[in-house]
């Protein structure tokens, strides 16, 4: 806990830093001050069953060198704010026109809004609500979005990220989609998904939360209290080389300074009282293991308890208490907090670092933000936030969750797949591959046929191996999977997740696996999608394939 403690000594000296102000970066709007409280993400909620909007994409660099890639909201008043989070229930439909107006084509006149959001017309050969479907050239300025973990059909205007490329000459695209009834209540999310420029758009932070109502339902101990939705992401000064270079974490877009200037965010959160944070690993490649520690009147760090509700937006069994909780690049976690006790010195949000692997991307311990009661940040005039809280209990007839026993379903197929990687040369790039046993690795391309083909309902067992000295981060499309076994050892309590840790090999067999069973059951899933590794320059640099599920 040593280097806790020194961190936190040094925040305490350091205090409110002062800070250049920030302000706004090319088209995106400013993001917040170093040193300032947490504040959510403004929330777009569904009306009479859906919710539309439209997002544009902004680029810009700010002063230090760090790009902004923007998601950016306009109300009717013509305020601008980024990234909001779209919160849906089940069955209700969400409509979002997603404008792309990243540079340095000259950006399009905004036009005001019509009807599903067209933009001007264009002299097209098809119609402009299938421009965008066929697929095309990508570069750095094509865009698309994927909807990370909602289990909805992997076709064109809704979750397709195979044919869907979305220019800056197109008018903004229409995705329309529909949340299933039986979608697991909880926290999902947006992001770009351009097959080799992912990573680029990303970093600069364009992503939101998108969060499916009901989890006081089947967690009610949550109900009444305040929630934190907490994103956090990453940005790099050099996100286009193949070698990214150095980078901050950033929660809700307020950046980690660390030393030796240490200005941390504030998070508040009174003594002994307890709060629902939503969690989001919207970094490209980071590792995160958090805790929250607290400081007795000694100075002495202790862990607090957690109580774990939700992974990947599937309530959890057991309500199980944890100290820590590791979150792969685009993993979620979602859990009960009760703050220090009235004594306690200081506390902190940590990430207490990860390991991953010889080759892999360092991921040092660091302090995420100061956790503050509302009496001290009255007495130091810091912003104390509206809070906002998860609704009470209101116990409606709800349907079967998706994956209900999908533990004691009978499997169909059985497959086996790895993660391997091969350098260029001593000094270039490496190619990336995410392989089925029997195949050829190859780096993935969209005109490659599926590496996978099967049918809606088939119940098939994968496990994926990692052949290469560094950690990954397993993520498939369209539906989500339970995590059956690690390294062959069975789990007592299997986990529904949509991404999962595949732990680096350390040069000794047997490889390191994990076991997943796949449910293909539901019909609107069919079609083709892709599986790969959420680290997302292995993404980009290949590790990443598709597969087929015929109807």
């Amino acid at each position: 806990m040593g280097r806790f403690f020194r961190l936190a000594i040094a925040v305490q000296l350091v205090g409110l830093a002062l800070v250049t102000a920030s302000a706004q970066v090319g088209n995106c709007p400013a993001r917040p001050d170093p040193g300032d409280t947490i504040v959510n993400p403004l929330d777009l909620y569904s009306q009479s069953g859906a919710l539309t909007l439209e997002l544009d994409l902004n680029d810009g660099v700010d002063s230090a060198g760090y790009t902004h890639d923007c998601f950016n909201y306009t109300d009717a008043s013509g305020n601008v704010t980024e990234a909001p989070t779209l919160r849906l229930n089940p069955s209700d439909t969400l409509n979002l026109a997603l404008g792309n107006y990243l540079e340095p084509v000259t950006p399009k006149p905004k036009l005001k809004k019509q009807p599903m959001h067209m933009g001007p017309m264009k002299m097209l050969s098809k119609s402009p609500m299938d421009v965008g479907c066929s697929g095309g050239t990508i570069t750095e300025y094509s865009t698309n979005m994927h909807f990370h973990g909602l289990n909805v059909p992997p076709v064109c205007h809704q979750d397709d990220v195979i044919n869907t490329i979305i220019q800056p000459t197109d008018p903004p695209f229409q995705y329309s989609i529909q949340i299933p009834s039986n979608e697991p209540p909880g926290l999902y999310w947006y992001h770009p998904h351009p097959h080799g420029f992912t990573t680029n758009q990303v970093n600069g932070g364009a992503s939101g939360a998108l969060i499916v109502s009901g989890i006081e339902n089947v967690k009610p101990q949550v109900a009444g209290l305040t929630e934190q939705v907490l994103m956090i992401r990453q940005q790099f000064l050099n996100p286009g080389s193949w070698l990214p270079g150095p980078y901050e974490l950033t929660l809700n877009f307020e950046t980690v300074v660390q030393p030796p200037l240490v200005t941390l965010p504030n998070i508040i959160v009174d003594p002994g009282e307890q709060q629902f944070w939503r969690v989001a690993n919207a970094s490209t490649q980071a590792f995160l293991d958090l805790q929250l520690l607290y400081a007795d009147q000694y100075g002495n760090l202790s862990p607090a308890s957690l109580e774990l509700i939700s992974v990947d937006a599937v309530p959890v069994s057991n309500d199980p208490y944890v100290t820590d909780i590791p979150i792969p690049p685009a993993g979620r976690a979602e859990f009960v907090i009760t703050g220090p006790p009235a004594n306690s010195a200081y506390a902190i949000f940590v990430n207490q670092g990860y390991n991953t692997g010889p080759v892999g991307n360092p991921n040092a311990a660091e302090t995420l933000a100061n956790i503050i009661s509302s009496a001290d940040a009255a007495k130091r005039k810091i912003r104390i936030p509206a809070k906002h809280r998860i609704p009470t209990v209101k116990a409606p007839a709800r349907p079967r969750l998706r994956f209900a026993n999908l533990a004691n379903a009978t499997v169909t197929a059985t497959r086996n797949l790895y993660f391997s990687e091969a350098t260029e040369g001593t000094n270039g790039p490496t190619n990336y591959f995410l392989t089925v046993q029997g195949q050829t690795p190859q780096v993935f391309s969209p005109s490659l046929p599926p590496a996978i083909v099967t049918n809606v309902g088939a119940i098939e067992d994968w496990t994926i191996e990692n052949h290469s000295s560094e950690e990954h981060a397993f993520h498939m499309h369209q539906i989500h999977f339970l995590v059956m076994a690690i390294n062959g050892v069975a789990l007592q309590t299997p986990v529904m997740q949509d991404t999962v840790l595949v732990p680096f090999w350390n040069g000794t067999l047997p490889y390191p696996s994990v076991t997943v069973r796949m449910d293909f059951s539901d019909p609107e899933i069919a079609g083709t999608f892709v599986y790969h590794c959420h680290v997302l320059d292995h993404e980009d640099g290949g590790m990443m394939a598709e597969i087929q599920v015929n109807p």
